[in-house]
């Protein structure tokens, strides 16, 4: 945390409660800083998980306040900050159906790490994209003709399709809707019982 950030935020901070007295550093602040936080709209619907750096920026911004705290501290120089499990914004946001956008990283998430064809869950290193119906066959790029897999299985299927590859999809793809969204949320949350009375609005 910067200086700059700490001298800005301290007076909105210590008056939401989100400071301790000082502590000294501790190794693990970075990866707290990455710790699954809920996100809920002002009507307490949950609609996003983000990193709790996210999460901080947005309670001290003002735009969203801490329902739920995860018993760990952030440490700075001078200050030790509490870390939300689960924030709530200040202003409803409407949310439109299609809510996610097409990208690698989603189609990761949506088919939770794990290889369609074989069903490996592994490393998004060790995974990449494939087009059900190949591109050079007409197949495009939608949510509905990627999936998660892993480079044995890519090899395999070369340009064929599953059928002709002989081989099979776990699930047939579709879109990272709000109700796929929330699944995903439920399944990260499980860790974290303080979730669970938000997860099933």
């Amino acid at each position: 945390m910067s200086y700059r950030m700490e001298h800005e935020a301290i007076a909105a901070a210590r008056h939401a409660g989100l400071f301790a007295p000082v502590a000294p550093h501790r190794t693990g602040d970075g990866h707290a800083l990455l710790t699954p936080v809920l996100v809920l709209n002002a009507s307490y619907e949950p609609i996003n998980v983000c990193a709790a750096r996210r999460a901080l920026v947005l309670v001290l911004k003002g735009v969203a306040m801490t329902e739920e705290e995860n018993g760990h501290f952030l440490h700075s120089a001078r200050l030790a900050m509490r870390v939300p499990s689960v924030i709530r914004l200040l202003e409803y946001r409407r949310i439109p159906h299609q809510s996610r956008a097409l990208s690698r990283k989603n189609i990761l998430l949506r088919d939770r790490n794990t290889c369609q064809y074989c069903g490996a869950v592994l490393p998004s290193s060790d995974l990449t994209l494939d087009h059900v119906l190949p591109r050079s066959r007409g197949g495009s790029s939608t949510w509905e003709n990627l999936v998660a897999c892993c480079h044995p299985c890519n090899r395999r299927k070369g340009n064929q399709s599953p059928a002709e590859a002989g081989m099979r999809l776990m699930r047939e793809p579709r879109a990272f809707n709000l109700h796929t969204s929330r699944h995903i949320m439920r399944l990260m949350g499980r860790s974290d019982d303080k979730w669970r009375k938000y997860l099933f609005y």
